[in-house]
């Protein structure tokens, strides 16, 4: 069994997938297993965040006590790290595989990040807590690898892109997720939080001066309506510029050679 003290020792190669844990003898508790834990976590997790989510807690949901979960897991850790690893598959990668070209299966990578992000709001603070090692993280990575790799930049300049878009990527969807989290908590929509929340600050006369540059933009974001179509508007775009930098970027290699 692996102790959280021993993972202290070696925070930076620590990791479930890196450790070999011993199975357990005899059989495990009736109707239980990894994946129903996971799937479980999962469902936690989405509803109340990393701070609402133990053993004891987990334990209660499944209707078992909590030693039962260590039949299958050693620590808390283990099981987010499952967890993460499960969300990844929400990715399409034969979507992504049958993109036409490089600028296809960006697109395509980074919109389903983005949705996977908004509907796991715990999966941002994960990605620096973690190794993100999993299967289907690691499948995952490699097609953006891939993908960034048959833009035609040189290999210096690879990691650079992949950050631009994916380190992109990561914000709008953590941002994303995070708002409409705060609306739902105040028992709002989206557009009735994000109205009231504008209003409040445009209304009142100590901001008057200081947004006065901002008011043409203030009042273009208004005119779309649904919060919803900003998002999906500002992102596409967004997108379509990463893109564009992207070719100029090979262009500007190409003519350099």
């Amino acid at each position: 069994m692996v102790k959280a003290a021993d993972r202290a020792k070696n925070p930076a190669g620590s990791s479930v997938w890196l450790e070999q844990r011993a199975p357990r003898s005899g059989g495990g508790p009736a109707g239980l297993d990894r994946d129903r834990i996971v799937a479980a976590s999962v469902r936690m997790l989405d509803r109340d965040g990393l701070g609402g989510f133990s053993m004891r807690r987990l334990a209660a949901e499944l209707g078992v006590t909590a030693m039962s979960l260590y039949w299958y897991v050693d620590t808390k850790d283990d099981i987010i790290e499952y967890a993460i690893d499960t969300v990844y598959r929400e990715i399409d990668l034969d979507a992504v595989d049958a993109g036409a070209d490089w600028r296809e299966r960006i697109r395509t990578l980074a919109l389903d990040y983005r949705r996977m992000l908004v509907r796991h709001p715990w999966m941002s603070p994960c990605a620096g807590q973690y190794l993100n090692i999993g299967p289907c993280a690691i499948a995952v990575g490699s097609r953006i690898q891939e993908a960034i790799r048959g833009t035609g930049l040189p290999l210096s300049g690879q990691p650079g892109a992949m950050s631009a878009v994916f380190q992109f990527v990561y914000g709008y969807g953590t941002i994303e997720s995070q708002f409409e989290r705060r609306a739902a908590e105040a028992g709002m929509s989206q557009d009735d939080f994000y109205t009231g929340s504008v209003a409040a600050f445009r209304d009142d006369p100590q901001f008057r001066e200081a947004l006065e540059p901002m008011t043409d933009i203030l009042d273009e974001r208004a005119s779309h309506g649904s919060v919803t179509d900003i998002w999906e508007r500002d992102f596409a775009y967004a997108l379509d510029i990463l893109v564009a930098g992207i070719e100029a970027m090979v262009a500007r290699e190409s003519a350099g050679t």
